[in-house]
């Protein structure tokens, strides 16, 4: 219980990170067009890495059908976009996507390893492939105009969701359902037999976590304005949140957060300067972080600072 009290009891950090969060929501007002629209990238990838976070994180089960949810909160938003107001839709591609995990969760979290992480990909290329067909035979176009709506309502509403988002994880995590998610992740067999409903509980998990994508989806359908299977359904939105959640650190609640922002900005900043080698420079990236940073950034921080404290004591 010490690293739960070291994450989420750190009140130094949680003032700090409320005066980040206000810092933020007053952007629009100082800031130029350009930056708001990179900030609702980067809160967009906020969202899908700690929303991934908190499944994939304690239960040591790697989903790669990120993309399946988010997209079906952009078809949702495409759908029911011109009928529905907006904060509806959202909450309508929210439902869809969490529906959608329901069902993929109770068909595949019995499998394990490598066997889960081929079925989740798969399914997003299940559902790119089948509307994809369905728009052509179907119903004869391929993509969908959805309703725009105004740079400040994406951002905060992307905000809010986010907001939403981290104080779910954080009192989930403090909870005995949080307790029950970091024991299967030890070892799912002691926590069948404590008592744990493991299949149960990662299908609930599951389906919280692909909620949040799908609100995420459905908001970014009406900045993009057209959609088609091959937007809604990207397969880099599968790998993205994995990369930032380690690259940030999946233990402590900002590490896919801080990860994220990072990502994003460099994913920027790389596509602009470097447009045909930037995913090159990514891999680059992650095979150091991965071999110098195995517990992310915020991990190497908190080991700098051990090493800097022993040797302060051992000074003294």
């Amino acid at each position: 219980m010490g690293i739960g009290k070291s994450t989420y009891g750190n009140t130094p950090a949680w003032v700090a990170a409320l005066l980040l969060l206000a810092l933020v929501a007053a952007a629009p007002f100082y800031a130029g067009v350009y930056t708001v629209i990179l900030m609702i990238s980067i809160l967009m990838y906020m969202i899908i890495a700690v929303s991934w976070t908190f499944f994939s994180g304690p239960t040591g089960y790697i989903s790669l059908a990120s993309a399946a949810f988010f997209g079906a909160g952009i078809y949702t938003s495409a759908i029911f976009g011109l009928v529905l107001p907006f904060p509806l839709v959202v909450l309508l591609g929210a439902l869809a996507s969490s529906a959608l995990a329901l069902l993929v969760g109770a068909i595949t979290l019995r499998l394990k390893g490598i066997y889960f992480v081929m079925f989740t990909f798969g399914l997003v290329e299940l559902m790119l492939n089948f509307i994809l067909w369905w728009e052509v035979t179907v119903s004869g176009t391929t993509g969908r105009v959805v309703p725009p709506m105004g740079n400040l309502t994406v951002f905060y509403t992307m905000l809010g969701i986010l907001v939403a988002l981290v104080l779910t994880v954080f009192f989930v995590r403090r909870s005995t359902y949080g307790l029950a998610l970091q024991s299967i992740g030890e070892n799912e067999e002691a926590a069948a037999h404590s008592g744990v409903h493991v299949t149960a509980l990662k299908i609930i998990t599951y389906a919280v976590s692909a909620f949040f994508m799908g609100a995420a989806g459905a908001v970014m359908a009406t900045r993009w304005t057209y959609i088609d299977p091959k937007i809604a359904f990207n397969p880099l939105i599968c790998f993205m949140p994995v990369l930032m959640s380690i690259f940030g650190g999946m233990r402590p609640l900002f590490g896919p957060i801080i990860g994220a922002a990072i990502f994003t900005y460099l994913e920027q900043f790389l596509i602009t300067r470097f447009p045909y080698y930037y995913m090159l420079i990514f891999g680059a990236i992650m095979v150091v972080s991965i071999l110098y940073m195995p517990e992310g950034l915020l991990g190497l921080v908190q080991k700098i600072r051990i090493r800097i404290r022993e040797k302060n004591h051992a000074d003294t």
